[in-house]
């Protein structure tokens, strides 16, 4: 089923594998299946349990890469099944960086679109319980980073509060192990790449858990009864359905150094082998 490498040279990316430097966090979601399956192409199986798949979005901030640095915001609808593996599946792949929305699109087959990330970050005062007790007043602060995701020439995404992921004034504070790791997805089947991809991403990385980071502000575009909503309303509002969703599990990825494998092109006239 796999017919070869596609092109992926152009763009000023240079050969692949693609490298980047960063930080990211990592978050799942109770997706329904209904609302994801509708994004997902006939050729993949959707992994299901209860009406309910594995969701989420992956935000990231890149300091070194192909196109310099940017913000990415993926929005994983969920998870499907193509034999002999599983591979999520992003609904929306957001940025603020125009050679990485052309490359995302044309050579890896990402429904990537150029947003504006804008970001507030404020010290928060917390008091010490312990010491309060004993008539000392004492408090300590930490940082919360809020990110507004907008899509250009579109309603706001979505509000993000980062509040339990980002390091606070202790520059010495715990960061995880070191973790390496792949993560394969599938993609294409877009105006820009018609062809279905796999592609991977190694990962290396300090890795700790954090509170799922809370999402607000997301808002679906509505339309009249007698009319049909447009690919654009479609794509905004599973994007939202799924930022939305009930948050199961976060992770936090710091210093992290990330490698992208060049996609194998799927044929599109074959079905997948289930």
């Amino acid at each position: 089923m796999e017919s070869g490498k596609s092109n992926s040279s152009s763009f000023g990316y240079g050969e692949p594998p693609w490298k980047f430097k960063g930080s990211a966090v990592y978050q799942l979601h109770l997706v329904k299946a209904e609302k994801a399956r509708a994004c997902i192409p006939k050729e993949f199986r959707l992994v299901e349990l209860f009406g309910y798949t594995l969701g989420g979005f992956f935000l990231a901030n890149y300091e070194e890469s192909p196109a310099g640095v940017f913000d990415e915001l993926v929005v994983i609808a969920g998870i499907v099944w193509n034999h002999p593996t599983s591979c999520a599946w992003a609904a929306r792949v957001y940025v603020n960086n125009d050679q990485a929305c052309d490359h995302g699109r044309k050579e890896v087959g990402l429904p990537s679109q150029v947003a504006r990330f804008s970001k507030r970050i404020t010290a928060v005062t917390r008091k010490n319980g312990f010491f309060n007790t004993m008539g000392i007043h004492a408090s300590s602060y930490n940082l919360m980073e809020d990110v507004q995701v907008t899509e250009i020439d579109g309603p706001d995404l979505c509000n993000i509060s980062l509040a339990n992921a980002v390091p606070a004034f202790n520059v010495n504070q715990w960061m995880g192990p070191t973790v390496r790791m792949s993560l394969p997805s599938f993609s294409g089947g877009t105006e820009y790449n018609p062809h279905l991809l796999k592609y991977s991403c190694h990962i290396e990385c300090r890795v700790r858990a954090v509170q799922p980071l809370r999402v607000s502000g997301a808002t679906l575009t509505l339309t009249n009864d007698d009319k049909k909503e447009n690919v654009e309303d479609e794509t905004h509002n599973m994007s939202a359905f799924v930022m939305l969703s009930k948050p199961i599990f976060a992770l936090k990825f710091s210093e992290m150094k990330m490698q992208v494998e060049a996609p194998i092109v799927f044929s599109r006239t074959s079905s997948a082998t289930l």
